[in-house]
């Protein structure tokens, strides 16, 4: 697996959902997440990371929350949200990334 400091030193802005199998919300996020990947495919790279198989990572970062959605480009972080976010609010935090 990539290391997440490569992952998100990408020029194309990167949409991370941090997600647990057993979370509800995390199910209602996921066919959202997957029509966002689908509309921005080529402009934004689409990675789920399950906290509970990468606990260190999550830990590190402070995610206490899931689903929290997570925007990085170029090695910074441009938005994180914990909770469910629609389709549209997800692409208008995307739309001025995707230059």
């Amino acid at each position: 697996m990539a290391k997440f400091s490569d992952i998100i030193n990408s020029e194309q802005p990167v949409l991370i959902d941090f997600f647990a199998e057993w979370c509800g919300p995390c199910k209602m996020v996921s066919p959202i997440i997957q029509e966002v990947a689908k509309e921005t495919s080529g402009k934004v790279k689409v990675i789920k990371i399950d906290v509970d198989k990468n606990q260190a990572l999550a830990s590190k970062l402070g995610i206490r929350g899931v689903p929290t959605l997570m925007v990085y480009q170029n090695g910074q972080q441009k938005f994180r949200q914990a909770g469910v976010l629609q389709k549209q609010q997800i692409l208008d935090i995307l739309n001025p990334l995707m230059q």
